[in-house]
């Protein structure tokens, strides 16, 4: 009996477990333009690929282009733990894209 328990326990231990390293809160930060007028941005954007600045840099771009935006630079990839620092500079553009 304890043993049918066990099956149902340790299958769901396995599956958190095997969800990929880039389904953890990520998150990076950016500055953007547009030209004619030019205008310029700070945002903060969450990534669903890898936790890397170059991986992030390709994910920004494909979704701030559609608004005529073009990414001019990755600050950093972070954790949860460092929105809060940044919500107030990033305005409107806070979790924006």
């Amino acid at each position: 009996m304890k043993q049918n328990l066990l099956i149902p326990a340790l299958a769901a231990a396995l599956l958190s477990l095997s969800s990929p390293a880039q389904a953890a809160d990520c998150y990076a930060d950016y500055k953007a333009k547009q030209d004619n007028p030019l205008r310029l941005h700070y945002g903060v954007i969450q990534i669903s690929g890898a936790c890397k600045k170059k991986a992030a840099r390709q994910e920004i771009q494909a979704r701030i282009a559609p608004a005529g935006w073009k990414l001019l630079n990755v600050l950093s990839v972070f954790g949860p733990e460092g929105l809060q620092q940044r919500k107030a500079n990033a305005g409107s553009y806070y979790l924006r894209f």
